[in-house]
């Protein structure tokens, strides 16, 4: 046989394989609470697992290695996660502080700082190494700060830091 074709059968074997999933170069920092979403999420991937896994043949390979995929990035996580204390100032900006800020507009937005992989925009979950999250992360309440957006800078105003509810 040709080396062509078994290099052939060995990319269309590694073309079944998902994408690794990345795991980011900053700490992990999280919340408790955060530590808990990834503690569950860890959970029903071993039960997906184990489910796919009883099915044996019939079982939809594809979504197998998409599980195991998902469970190693993870188990990573959990392993990695370095657990913040609960955000009790409300005179500086910290990892679980809730926060309610001006832009330069005069909208008001209220976010909260959490781990990267509990932060939900859509719920004002905002990750702490984002740039509005080092923007803010530190901030005393009534100081301008510099938000650095790929859309254009913008300061500004922290007017409210309630610590985490």
């Amino acid at each position: 046989m040709s080396r062509a074709f078994v290099n052939e059968d060995q990319a269309a074997a590694q073309a079944d394989q998902p994408v690794e999933r990345r795991v980011s170069d900053q700490p992990n920092y999280v919340t408790a609470s955060g530590l808990r979403q990834l503690q569950e999420r860890v959970a029903e991937l071993n039960a997906l697992r184990s489910e796919l896994h009883a099915q044996g043949d019939r079982a939809d390979k594809q979504r197998l290695a998409e599980t195991e995929r998902d469970l190693r990035y993870f188990t990573a996580r959990v392993q990695s996660a370095q657990v913040v204390p609960a955000a009790t100032s409300s005179r500086q900006v910290q990892i679980g502080s809730w926060v309610r800020f001006l832009d330069e507009q005069g909208q008001e937005q209220r976010v909260q700082l959490v781990g990267e992989d509990e932060a939900d925009a859509g719920r004002g979950l905002i990750n702490w190494g984002s740039p509005l999250g080092r923007a803010l992360l530190g901030a005393g309440q009534g100081d301008e700060v510099m938000w650095r957006r790929p859309a254009g800078d913008q300061m500004i105003e922290v007017v409210v830091i309630e610590s985490e509810s």
